[in-house]
């Protein structure tokens, strides 16, 4: 349980030292170590049901991730049902991590469910697949899956 307070420590840290408006953000690592020692914790993928599905999903244990999408696909419009579903997956004290592509996404979920009552959101940072390396190309700089943690890919 230690080292589960020690991440918490630093994502709070890190909250603190930029100003976020929610409860902290966490490395994808972290993300996983936090998973893998508390089984009460979900990971809410915020990327639409085509990325999932195209690009590809973390592999953890189901009654551990959700999916809830910010935007819907192809419309591209903001989900209006995004609070509602997550309602329906969270009660507002459970320890949710945010993911998305990039960490975008995922800061903006953070922050309306913080703005919502929900009392231990977290954004993981460097999402699924980070941003793009010189060539285009994302999953190559940073991300959940360069830094090798089980993902099942498309």
């Amino acid at each position: 349980m230690t080292k589960l307070n020690d991440i918490l420590a630093s994502a709070h840290q890190r909250a603190k030292s930029a100003q976020l408006p929610y409860a902290g953000a966490v490395t994808p690592q972290e993300a996983y170590e936090l998973l893998q020692g508390n089984s009460a914790i979900r990971l809410v993928d915020v990327r639409t049901k085509a990325e999932r599905d195209w690009v590809g999903q973390v592999e953890i244990a189901k009654e551990q991730h959700f999916a809830v999408q910010w935007n819907l696909y192809p419309e591209g419009t903001p989900n209006p049902q995004f609070l509602e579903q997550l309602a329906a997956i969270a009660n507002q004290q459970t320890l949710l991590l945010f993911l998305c592509r990039s960490g975008v996404r995922s800061r903006h979920a953070a922050k309306l469910a913080s703005e919502h009552g929900y009392t231990a959101c977290y954004d993981i940072l460097e999402g699924f697949e980070g941003n793009k390396d010189g060539q285009g190309h994302r999953k190559t700089v940073e991300g959940w899956c360069k830094a090798a943690l089980p993902w099942i890919g498309a």
